[in-house]
């Protein structure tokens, strides 16, 4: 019986496409935010990179706030400030004209990005059965895994058509169907019950981490730091070996291959278990950095491709099922912010690492180490997860 337990209700549909839509515009302005600043506020690459860091810095301090208060104000609730707010601050953008208010801003539309977020996975995470959390929170995740194809494609190819103003206004034109999709959306009953039994507590850590979701977390961390080469110089990269079109479809391949493999996936990993399914996905991410760094034609950009979404698209999902599948009911609100937390810290200082490291290799050689990089976090996880878990 557990096993037909219904996964697509109106309640998960709803919430994936809200998803889809904080982390769309999370793409669409953070793949061009640093080409603005360097070509209208003649900002310095350093400080152009710094941009994309400070989004994901408050990011982290919104999800460790709504993960330490969603239980005591309610889901629907946490959900529509971090909708508003974050509609809010997107607004600001068209008002900015200092670079230094630009950072500012940055860090607080981070921050209604990371509430609205850390309310969705939640939701997600306790409507989801039990029985088949890997498959579900699979498809959840492809609202993240579509929103990075067409994001970073959307914002390169509307800035270059028209300019940033358009990027703005569609950015607002989304928010707006999120927050009036909020309305339509639905808290089981029985979720509602388990965020009322949490009780208003007095400051300690634990309120705002959950230490079960610290190891997958890390992982997620060093993930995000190998992910952030691909996010942040494949523009760079593409143009220096005279592959720009086929860089601007990177993600599009990317995100196909994620598309075909998530239900297999996300059977394979609730029948077989953890290792069956990681052990594979790392490998075959570090595979997909080291094409990318051999590429010289389009097929061999596009196989990279395929590669990078079969491995690292695939980890995001079961990292999150990881974190928790340990932690009470209650808990599972902190225990997600925990996990997305440290995986966002490593996409946002990522480029931060990198772009220190690109100066004396070069974006072909950055991709191979990269790669031995990925090899060496294979062994991080048997370290820290992997040998632990039944076989």
């Amino acid at each position: 019986m557990n096993q037909k337990a219904k996964i697509w209700t109106s309640t998960f549909s709803i919430t994936m496409a809200i998803s889809f839509i904080f982390y769309l515009v999370f793409y669409l302005l953070t793949v061009i935010i640093g080409t603005v600043a360097m070509t209208q506020d003649h900002a310095s690459a350093g400080l152009a990179g710094f941009l994309s860091g400070i989004f994901i810095i408050g990011s982290f301090l919104g999800r460790l706030w709504a993960g330490n208060t969603i239980n005591r104000i309610g889901l629907k609730r946490m959900l529509y400030i971090g909708i508003i707010f974050y509609l809010i601050m997107n607004l600001f953008y068209f008002f900015i004209s200092n670079i230094w208010l630009l950072l500012f801003i940055r860090c607080l539309h981070g921050v209604g990005f990371g509430i609205a977020a850390t309310a969705t996975s939640t939701l997600v995470g306790l409507v989801v059965p039990a029985s088949r959390r890997g498959e579900g929170i699979g498809y959840f995740t492809l609202s993240l895994t579509l929103a990075s194809a067409v994001g970073p494609f959307l914002s390169i190819f509307l800035y270059h058509t028209f300019d940033y103003s358009i990027l703005l206004i569609l950015s607002v034109i989304v928010l707006g169907l999120a927050l009036i999709g909020s309305f339509f959306l639905k808290i089981p009953q029985h979720v509602i019950d388990i965020m009322a039994t949490q009780e208003k507590k007095s400051f300690h850590w634990s309120n705002y981490f959950e230490t079960t979701a610290l190891p997958m977390g890390f992982i997620g961390f060093l993930i995000g730091v190998a992910y952030a080469g691909i996010l942040t110089f494949m523009a760079n990269f593409t143009a220096e070996i005279g592959l720009v079109t086929a860089g601007s479809l990177f993600y599009v391949v990317y995100a196909i291959f994620i598309l075909i493999s998530r239900p297999l996936t996300g059977r394979l990993f609730d029948s077989k278990g953890d290792n069956f399914v990681l052990y594979p996905t790392l490998v075959l991410f570090a595979l997909g950095l080291l094409v990318t760094g051999l590429s010289t034609t389009s097929i061999v950009l596009f196989g990279a491709a395929a590669l990078v979404g079969l491995g690292y698209g695939s980890f995001l999902p079961f990292g999150q099922t990881i974190s928790i599948r340990k932690v009470s009911s209650e808990r599972i609100g902190i225990a997600t912010s925990t996990f997305f937390s440290l995986y966002d810290m490593g996409v946002g200082l990522g480029p931060l690492f990198l772009g220190l490291i690109v100066p004396m290799t070069g974006y072909r050689n950055l991709y191979f180490y990269s790669a031995i990089f990925v090899l060496v976090i294979i062994v991080i996880y048997w370290l820290i997860h992997g040998r632990k878990v039944a076989k």
